[in-house]
Parts: C-alpha cells; sequence; structure tokens
C-alpha cells in the first residue's frame, strides 16, 4: 500500500486585488499557513508524501520573500517529501521562477519536478509528472506517459496541471489541443492521475480527480463545495483501485448569497443564516446580494 496526499493551486503570492481593506493580507497569509495545516492532514493519515499538481506559485516575478515563505515551512517539515510540480501560472521558463528558486536553494525535502522523467516513489511506485513550460503549453502534455518505461508491477502515478478535454462547454479547437485527455490514466496504466487547475475538488474517473485549492478563493452559494479542500490516496497496488478521501483544509469559508428581504422576520431569519455558515464570523468572506 502507498498513501500520498494530492493538493494543488497554492497560488502563493496572490494579490486579492479586490478584497477590501486588510482582508488581502489575511487571505494571503492564510495560503501560506496552510502549508502547515497539509503537513499535520499527512502525517495524521500516515502519507510520507505530497503531491503538489501545480500552481505552487501565483505569478512568475514575485518577491524573493514570497518565495521563501512557503519554502520555509515545508522545510519545518523534514519528515515529509514535498513534489512541486510547475503549472501555468508559475512555468518552467528558462531564467525564470524555478531558477531563481534554485539559486535561493531548496531544502533537501522538496523536490521540484522539472523534468518529464519517472521519479521513484519509494520501492514499488514512479511518479510521472508533466511540468508546464510555458502558460499556453501547447499539446497535451499528459501523453508521454503512455510510452514512459516504470519497472515490472511497478504503481504508477500521474502529475499533471490543465484542463481535462470536453469538461466545460464551449471550448475551441486550440484549447481542445491544449486539453488533457479524459482517459490518459487508462492509456498509459496509471494507478491515479494528480490534477490541478480547478480550485475545487473533482472526481473525473476513479482514478483521475482534481484536488482543488486548499484554500477557497471564489464564492459559491452555501451547501457548493468552495473549495479548500485535499485529497488522501491510498493504492495498494499496480491493479488495485486507488481509495480516494477528501479532507477539508481551509481556514476561510467562502459564501454568497442573494436575498429579497420583505419584511424584518426577513432580517432575523437571513442572520440565522449566515450565523451558521462558519462558527467564527472572522473566519467567512461574504458576497451578499440584497433586494
Amino acid at each position: 500500500m502507498i498513501r500520498f496526499l494530492h493538493t494543488a493551486d497554492w497560488q502563493i503570492g496572490r494579490s486579492f486585488a479586490s478584497v477590501p481593506g486588510d482582508a488581502a493580507a489575511l487571505l494571503r497569509r492564510a495560503r501560506i499557513d496552510v502549508v502547515d495545516r497539509l503537513a499535520e492532514v499527512a502525517r495524521a493519515n500516515g502519507c510520507p508524501f505530497i503531491l503538489v499538481a501545480g500552481d505552487v506559485f501565483d505569478a512568475e516575478h514575485l518577491a524573493e520573500p514570497t518565495l521563501r515563505a512557503p519554502l520555509e515551512r515545508m522545510a519545518r517539515a523534514q519528515d515529509l517529501t514535498w513534489y512541486l510540480l510547475p503549472g501555468n501560472h508559475d512555468p518552467d521558463r528558462p531564467e525564470g521562477l524555478w531558477d531563481r528558486i534554485a539559486r535561493i536553494g531548496l531544502p533537501d525535502n522538496v523536490k521540484p519536478l522539472r523534468a518529464t522523467e519517472g521519479v521513484p516513489l519509494g520501492d514499488n511506485a514512479v511518479l510521472l509528472p508533466a511540468p508546464l513550460t510555458a502558460r499556453d503549453h501547447g499539446d497535451d502534455p499528459t501523453a508521454w506517459m503512455d510510452c514512459a518505461a516504470t519497472p515490472d508491477g511497478a504503481i504508477r502515478i500521474g502529475l499533471a496541471h490543465g484542463s481535462i478535454r470536453d469538461f466545460g462547454a464551449g471550448e475551441t479547437a486550440a484549447l481542445e489541443r491544449e486539453a488533457l485527455a479524459p482517459d490518459r490514466a487508462a492509456s498509459a496504466g496509471l494507478a491515479y492521475l494528480a490534477l490541478g487547475d480547478w480550485h475545487r475538488a473533482q472526481r473525473i474517473t476513479p482514478n483521475t480527480w482534481y484536488a482543488g485549492t486548499p484554500e477557497p478563493d471564489r464564492f459559491y452559494p452555501p451547501g457548493e463545495p468552495d473549495g479548500g479542500e485535499a485529497l488522501i490516496v491510498g493504492i495498494a497496488g499496480p491493479n488495485a483501485p486507488a481509495e480516494v478521501q477528501r479532507v477539508r483544509t481551509a481556514r476561510y469559508t467562502w459564501a454568497r448569497l442573494d436575498e429579497t428581504l420583505h419584511d424584518a422576520d426577513d432580517i432575523t431569519g437571513l442572520s440565522t443564516r449566515i450565523e451558521a455558515l462558519a462558527s467564527d464570523p472572522a473566519l467567512l468572506y461574504l458576497r451578499l446580494a440584497l433586494r
């Protein structure tokens, strides 16, 4: 049995420019703090390594302290190994962000995945990463996995960032070319394909999942997932089904309410519904539309 934590889309350094006042700084800090919570979840569930499926950082030209912040948090968790995949927000360009990070110096337990080559994960598993080298990445970056050689009996795990082909409506031909094949896990013999790009956890097939972002960044109506999760994945062998468990990691709750008020009783009812959204109102980010 191999167990690991699948996460994605940390987007460290996001500005939250549309958020007023000091709240933007709190939301930026939350994206750093969640690294500690991911470590706690991994330890509690027997996951010795963590796969980050792209967009560790929100942009390519961030200040050095912003780059150092998550590295320092991961360094504290020396008992865990962190595998970081360049995504479309932080592609691996020549003399780009990942070269800057290499010059800063990486903790021994932090492994950027900058090549399309197999990476051993223990004795019986191999990680097949698909790092992006540009924001618009061209052909399906997971295609190489179909022919990737791995030892007999190895558990093959894919790691990629991008949109699944035909997942949404109205895509152009160019987007179809760039999108990821929905049957890649089957064609490449993957026990699990860990994806990033969509910001809410999403099952594509039983062994192909988006992890979503560990801290929410978009508003959804109450009752709909707002993101803020990671996935615990367990695989017993190369032909065994992946066991996937969703775990809440978020500090903040984001919610959207659209209400029509007629009288004072409606105001009281609205207040009750808002109070039920989060145990601490300081941790609720609410978009409220009233008529």
